[in-house]
């Protein structure tokens, strides 16, 4: 099994580009379902998580093809013959969710495998199913899958409970070949989601905000064939940032609108980071001294992102003073803590709060990874440790993170893969 060898500390300096992102591409993926003709998706990340999605269309009878540079995808779904989206696919994918949406509203037919557990919490799919109910379609959920059918999927007003992104993309693409007007309130509104939209309305889909978490969807009978490329990855680019405020670095992150993640930026430069923005571009210069935060909590987007929960909390070890984190969104996303102490953090968990003492002196160790986030905060770790780290499990960064060692490596981090 592979794992990296880090030897630090390091100092990250130079220039790195973000890859496409994770999260708009595979909702983005699952889309291209509704289309009869030929799409183009431009700038994907080649990460494990956009090749299970790849693979679950080709399962369905999709026909893919791929640019040299594994980039591009041309996706043609005039022949998709099966709506059974498997467990030896889903299992290892959240996302594998998102293609009921799109199934059920073109072929009117979908079996579906329920997602697996999930390391950082439950996350289920009643809003999912729910939602779709109130678009005529019927359900039930028999030895792990749900077996629906619709005679045709039918616009409705649909608030959701709770703010849940799956449950928004998996109701905006059934609602997009629907029969009249779908209304969808309390949305989620991250910019994958938007991201989404733009691709279906480049294909004719009539989408738009009516209000701030408000979507009003007029059905069509079908999509254009179109071309589109994939908005650059917010948590890779947070990642890097957070990076270069740990090591006291010199960095220009590019390939992301910085007012994506305004929100992280303003965190960084309350802790002392000096950071300066033009269009497509972040250039982040970290201080000798890293101030501490009394509390910050994390919310759906606009807020704090979780995806970047436990890399900020890296940096806030090595905070002068008291730091306290509020995890709202998942109720099991502090496993790196009991890693970070290995290096010689100081960290508590209550329930959802997780209280950091910093002025921690990282020592390297052993490290062993628990899902893809924790796997990137202990690379953090490591990169400001003394001595050598071992990362163990790595294969959970491969599911989100592009070329991570070599990116790394590029910018000045003693970082090298072994088995």
């Amino acid at each position: 099994m592979e794992k990296f060898v880090i030897k630090g500390p390091c100092r990250v300096k130079g220039a790195v580009s973000v890859s496409g992102s994770k999260n708009a591409a595979l909702p983005i993926l699952a889309s291209t379902i509704l289309f009869d003709k030929t799409v183009e998706i431009k700038n994907l990340p080649r990460v494990k998580d956009i090749e299970t999605m790849i693979n679950l269309l080709r399962s369905l009878g999709s026909k893919i093809s791929f640019s040299k540079n594994k980039r591009a995808v041309k996706i043609n779904n005039s022949k998709i013959k099966k709506t059974f989206a498997s467990y030896n696919l889903v299992k290892t994918m959240r996302a594998g969710i998102l293609v009921l949406g799109p199934l059920i509203s073109k072929y009117g037919s979908a079996t579906v495998s329920m997602p697996g557990g999930c390391q950082i919490g439950v996350r289920p799919i009643n809003y999912h199913l729910s939602g779709l109910k109130k678009l005529k379609m019927n359900y039930e959920i028999k030895r792990g899958y749900v077996y629906a059918n619709a005679k045709r999927i039918v616009g409705s007003v649909i608030k959701f409970p709770k703010i849940s992104v799956g449950a928004t993309e998996n109701l905006i693409m059934a609602s997009t070949l629907a029969s009249g007007k779908t209304i969808l309130k309390n949305c989620a509104i991250e910019p994958e989601i938007k991201d989404l939209i733009n691709f279906l309305k480049t294909g004719g889909a009539k989408i738009k905000w009516i209000g701030k978490r408000t979507l009003e969807i007029y059905g069509v009978k079908s999509l254009d064939s179109t071309i589109y490329s994939v908005m650059g990855d917010r948590i890779e680019a947070g990642t890097f940032c957070i990076a270069s405020a740990l090591t006291q670095g010199d960095l220009n992150v590019n390939g992301l609108n910085p007012k994506i993640i305004n929100t992280e930026i303003n965190l960084l430069k309350k802790i002392g980071a000096k950071i300066k923005t033009k269009k497509n571009q972040i250039i982040i210069k970290g201080s000798k001294k890293i101030k501490n935060l009394s509390l910050i909590t994390t919310k759906e987007y606009p807020g704090f992102a979780t995806d970047l929960q436990a890399q900020f909390m890296v940096l806030l070890c090595k905070a002068k003073g008291r730091s306290v984190i509020q995890e709202n969104i998942f109720e099991n996303r502090y496993s790196h803590c009991a890693e970070l102490r290995r290096l010689g953090a100081s960290i508590i968990v209550k329930s959802k709060k997780a209280i950091i003492y910093g002025g921690a002196d990282f020592e390297g160790a052993e490290l062993m990874s628990s899902d893809l986030r924790a796997s990137v905060a202990l690379v953090l770790a490591a990169i400001a440790s003394k001595g050598k780290s071992i990362i163990h499990r790595i294969y959970h960064l491969s599911r989100g993170y592009e070329n991570l060692d070599k990116k790394l490596k590029k910018i000045g981090v003693n970082i090298k893969k072994i088995r």
